[in-house]
């Protein structure tokens, strides 16, 4: 059952904790007046409680409910016209399928990059094309299209080429493609200055003089819209007389699983296309999803939660350590041996990819530890010349999450200079930074956005970096990090969190980046078992004091406080705070809860 949320008239603080496991403040989610929304919403549209409260809590407003409750593709998507460039774009496209002209995709390495290489590839195949895909070698090539790549493309019978996730600043590639004769259309979402490059047509929400308003788009989605526009040419072109046409809401499953992975926010559009997509997914339409799904044991209907974490992580392990290719391959083949072949291969290389991750984590983690006793800086910055360039985001996000600062790794080459990868905290910008320092001379190269940065420095500046790091980034670092805090939704106790509770809670999903999670309290329950398994994971049981059980997953705790109080807590009560999901065991699901953080009775105001 739902319970009342225990607050103090200062802070808000749920159950009295100021000071969890793991170092946060409970703090409720609603303000006083998303409280009150959140009863309008429950009177008006007679859902329960807890579910307005949810909706209340991530700005849905009463007379939204409704609408929000069903998100429709065809209220929410724009003409695809309603983006700059896009006639254009469609435009040669259209004349490439009608003159059966060979088309090139040219991709990015990434969960965003593969799916939207194979949404457009499996169109065009539908079409009665045979496109060319290229995705670059991460260390190799690096991002985006160049002049080698481009070349082979072509002499491979391309004569138009398609960049999608990436071209939007590929002005020197496509002086190569201008010698060569290749006319160039861009599908892309990254941000961009004024200047662009000079091609066919250019489609990116987020270039300066688009108005769409559909910048939180990820390649995926402005991709689908570009496809939506195209079918509508070729229909307008009378191709499809005496012929069915294309079922593009089949392609939906791709659009999801690219829109999850890039870690937009799971809003307006973006919401509609995960939900529908994620039904598409659940019937198995697409050999290589479904084969990608068993291979990772996704049983049950399909979340974002599996996309974000047990999807999209096996196909970027081709593009981290492996062939780059793999992905688009998986996602784009209609023969079931072959899917199920690449499916396990990407499982084996992310499998690898956990290992050298591990070894590598251990190493930066003992920089970090180090360099935060001693020095306390505003970045961690931790480096060396055996860690492999591919894995480095993911290094910088763990030492993000153990230090709650920016962090970065980087992997250095025999020259000197170093590939890196940073991650950032909210309230920091780390993109800005970053760049502000390639204009300084500080870095060779840099990027990104405020959350994430990529980088190549000289290993000689690294000192000076950090320095840089410090006076820049050091008082929002400070003020950023005092905001120890864990947002809960409401309290439940385990005979509360229901397959009936998860039905509802679904209404409100999918959740992910902008469209937090629900997090639960379970105040006082009985810790009737814990125990490490698999890869460092503590499996629990909580008991509310009516004695019904509610088993429950902490991952990657068992060297976190959270987790070293479970397993040192076990047959006594303590306060959990976590997200509830369905875990599917042999055809029957049941509710669990993935445990966040926990917190001794007794020691809340310590």
């Amino acid at each position: 059952m739902a319970g009342p949320i225990e607050t103090d008239d200062a802070g808000r603080v749920v159950l009295g904790v100021v000071r969890s496991a793991s170092d946060n403040t409970w703090r409720e989610r609603l303000s006083a007046g998303e409280a009150l929304t959140a009863m309008t919403i429950a009177q008006r549209s007679g859902v329960p409680d807890v579910l307005a409260r949810v909706m209340a809590a991530r700005g849905v407003l009463p007379e939204q409910a409704d609408d929000f409750l069903e998100p429709s593709l065809k209220t929410l998507m724009p003409d695809p016209s309603s983006l700059v460039g896009m006639d254009a774009a469609v435009q040669r496209v259209a004349d490439a399928v009608v003159d059966k002209t060979r088309v090139a995709i040219f991709g990015d390495y990434d969960v965003d990059g593969a799916t939207s290489s194979a949404l457009l590839a499996k169109y065009l195949r539908w079409m009665g094309l045979d496109p060319l895909i290229h995705i670059p070698d991460r260390i190799i090539e690096g991002y985006g299209p160049n002049g080698p790549a481009l070349e082979s493309l072509k002499e491979a019978g391309a004569e138009l080429l398609v960049t999608v996730d990436c071209g939007s600043t590929s002005f020197e590639a496509f002086e190569t493609a201008k010698s060569l004769g290749l006319d160039v259309v861009v599908i892309d979402h990254h941000q961009v200055g004024e200047e662009l490059p000079e091609v066919a047509a250019l489609v990116n929400p987020n270039r300066q003089d688009d108005l769409s308003g559909q910048g939180h788009l990820a390649a995926v989605g402005v991709t689908f819209l570009f496809v939506v526009g195209l079918n509508r040419e070729l229909r307008n072109r009378g191709v499809f007389e005496g012929r069915p046409q294309p079922d593009l809401m089949t392609l939906l499953d791709l659009v999801a699983l690219g829109t999850v992975c890039d870690v937009v926010p799971l809003k307006g559009l973006n919401r509609a296309y995960v939900t529908r997509g994620l039904a598409v997914m659940h019937r198995r339409l697409n050999p290589g999803l479904a084969s990608l799904c068993d291979v990772a044991r996704v049983s049950g209907k399909p979340a974002a939660y599996h996309l974000g974490f047990l999807l999209g992580p096996r196909i970027n392990a081709g593009g981290r350590i492996g062939d780059a290719a793999l992905g688009a391959r998986l996602l784009t083949t209609e023969d079931g041996l072959e899917a199920r072949a690449i499916a396990e291969r990407l499982h084996q290389l992310n499998a690898e990819r956990q290992a050298m991750e591990a070894e590598m984590l251990e190493e930066a983690g003992a920089q970090a530890a180090i360099a935060v006793d001693q020095f306390d800086p505003a970045v961690v910055m931790t480096g060396s010349q055996d860690w492999h360039p591919g894995i480095v985001g993911l290094i910088a996000s763990r030492l993000k999450d153990a230090h709650r600062r920016p962090s970065f790794a980087i992997a250095y080459g025999p020259d000197g200079k170093g590939t890196g990868s940073g991650r950032s905290i909210p309230g920091v910008d780390l993109g800005r930074a970053v760049r502000k320092a390639v204009d300084l001379g500080l870095l060779v190269k840099g990027g990104g956005h405020a959350m994430a940065a990529g980088m190549t420095v000289e290993q000689s500046k690294v000192e000076e970096l950090v320095a840089y790091f410090n006076e820049t980034l050091g008082a929002e670092v400070e003020a950023a990090a005092a905001k120890r805090d864990l947002r809960i939704d409401a309290a439940l106790t385990a005979s509360g969190a229901t397959l009936e509770l998860m039905n509802l809670l679904e209404k409100a999903g999918p959740y992910g980046a902008g469209h937090s999670e629900p997090v639960f309290v379970f105040p006082a329950h009985r810790i009737a078992f814990a125990d490490v398994v698999g890869n460092g994971h503590i499996r629990c049981s909580i008991a509310s004091p009516d004695g019904t059980s509610l088993k429950g997953i902490s991952f990657k705790a068992e060297d976190k406080p959270h987790g070293q109080m479970l397993l040192a807590n076990r047959g006594r009560n303590l306060h959990v705070a976590g997200s509830l999901s369905i875990d599917t065991w042999q055809g029957t699901p049941k509710v669990q809860i993935r445990v966040l953080d926990v917190a001794d009775p007794q020691k809340v105001r310590i």
